[in-house]
């Protein structure tokens, strides 16, 4: 649990941050319960109405209740890091509990006690379930990438005969295909195909047997 939470702002900056984000939280969430509550409860036909009516004034409140929690919370998380010297997640623990009790004060010190143990368990939850799930992320990240090598061809493998592999079986049709080709070559041109290709092989022979005329020799002899 000795891990800081570097996704957030620093400590002077970081109250006006949270006062901002729980009002938004507060304000958002507020709106849609209580549009849901006041459809649920205006009569037939005044049902937006209602509804739209309990969102202007329940929503503002909301949003500010959680701007009050947001704004002490963080207050006291700044304070514990001056206090500390540093950053961890009892910090924001100790923070919790503290601004569950200090907004239940008046209430008596029973009430101010259990809100502060509830605050802090509260806490508690969300930063062990935050740490889980940065340490999942983690491994998952940290994980060397499986690389699988290819499957080679089987012989005898679905629509091919025993010992005979999928390559085999391709080169057997070019060469048939060839021979068949050569077959029927007689009748439609194709000796006029071979005797082009026997001239051009014949050419490409002359070709390659010349070679380059001999270097004179000035030695007297």
């Amino acid at each position: 649990m000795g891990t800081p939470e570097t996704s957030r702002e620093p400590c002077p900056d970081r109250i006006l941050d949270d006062i901002g984000g729980a009002f938004g939280m507060g304000a958002v969430g507020g709106s849609a319960f209580h549009f849901i509550k006041g459809v649920h409860s205006s009569p037939t036909g005044t049902r937006l109405f209602g509804g739209t009516q309990a969102v202007r004034m329940n929503a503002p409140r909301v949003g500010g209740s959680f701007a009050v929690w947001g704004g002490l919370f963080s207050a006291f998380d700044c304070s514990m890091v001056y206090l500390r010297q540093k950053e961890d997640p009892w910090n924001s623990i100790i923070a919790g509990a503290a601004t569950g009790g200090f907004l239940s004060m008046r209430q008596g010190l029973g009430a101010s006690a259990r809100a502060a143990a509830f605050g802090g368990v509260l806490l508690g939850l969300i930063e062990g379930a935050g740490i889980m799930l940065n340490k999942v992320m983690s491994a998952q990240q940290d994980m060397p990438a499986m690389i699988e090598d290819p499957v080679p061809a089987m012989a005898g493998g679905p629509g091919f005969p025993m010992g005979q592999s999928h390559a085999q079986t391709q080169e057997g049709a070019s060469v048939s295909g060839s021979e068949s080709g050569s077959w029927l070559g007689g009748w439609f041109g194709g000796g006029k195909k071979k005797e082009s290709e026997a001239s051009s092989g014949s050419k490409t022979e002359i070709l390659e047997s010349f070679d380059a005329p001999p270097v004179p020799n000035f030695e007297y002899k």
